[in-house]
């Protein structure tokens, strides 16, 4: 088994600053990230930069070897609210142009997130504070893990303001809790609370306010405690097979196997239980 976690911190994430996406390393375990997306102001509406931030995020956090789990979550009240809607009713920045221009900037912008997320093998935990609602429960679902707090309320509103999820929310909310609960979402743009969300498998636990940041941290330092390389091949393998034939998925199984059978780090975890004691992962 692996060292057990130390206590995590009740310690809010870091504080936010500059920057439309901030991104820092967990105050007390720098084994952990917090990405936090900070537009208080727009309720942590998108805006084109503030892709190409996050975008840069993700990237800098795959290249990191440190940083075994990654925290996501909103500066101020809410989680996202997804879309701007000044920029909406203005038909401006990610919503301007034609039927033909307009799908090329969603295909070149927003739905670059969940195309660049689905390659990112590292943990991935939404720390939902607030309303998730639009883009913002698809960006969510994108996420490995869903801790939300119990004040949170999340929705696919699309529907309400005569639109589709056109970052792919339809495809990615039904991934996460099956098609019939997706569509009752999706077509009917309600908004739900925390608890419905965690009894269809929307989030994976609800906590009061004060205490999510810190029940966040303590899943995190369950993974962020196992070997790294077989954490991300583990991940790998249950995304990148989901919906394969199960030759195809036994193949994949058996290529990282294959691999993380001859790292450092699965000798030690085996001398370790051999000698009862804690694992020292070096992620090599």
């Amino acid at each position: 088994m692996s060292t057990p976690p130390p206590s995590a911190s009740p310690a809010a994430p870091p504080s936010a600053g500059p920057g439309l996406v901030l991104c820092a390393p967990d105050p007390q375990h720098p084994a952990l990230a917090w990405l936090r997306l900070n537009r208080p102001a727009a309720r942590n509406a998108w805006t084109p930069e503030m892709i190409a931030e996050f975008l840069a995020h993700i990237d800098a956090l795959d290249e990191d070897d440190s940083v075994r789990a990654v925290l996501l979550t909103g500066e101020g009240p809410a989680f996202s609210a997804g879309g701007d809607l000044r920029a909406m009713a203005e038909h401006s920045g990610m919503f301007a142009g034609g039927p033909v221009a307009l799908r090329g900037r969603y295909s070149r912008g927003i739905q670059e997130i969940p195309r660049r997320l689905a390659r990112f093998d590292k943990p991935l935990i939404a720390v939902i504070n607030g309303p998730a609602v639009g883009a913002g429960l698809d960006l969510a679902c994108m996420c490995d893990l869903r801790f939300a707090a119990s004040t949170a309320r999340l929705g696919s509103t699309f529907v309400t303001l005569g639109l589709v999820p056109g970052d792919g929310g339809a495809s990615l909310l039904a991934r996460t809790v099956g098609l019939p609960h997706a569509l009752d979402l999706v077509l009917t743009g309600r908004l739900i609370d925390a608890d419905e969300a965690l009894r269809i498998g929307l989030v994976h636990a609800v906590h009061p306010p004060e205490a999510l940041a810190e029940a966040a941290v303590a899943r995190a330092l369950l993974i962020a405690h196992n070997a790294p390389l077989a954490v991300r091949l583990t991940k790998a393998a249950a995304m990148r097979s989901w919906g394969l034939p199960l030759e195809h998925a036994l193949e994949l199984a058996a290529t990282y196997q294959g691999v993380v059978q001859n790292t450092a780090d699965h000798d030690e975890g085996v001398r370790a239980l051999l000698e009862r004691r804690p694992p020292r992962f070096e992620g090599r």
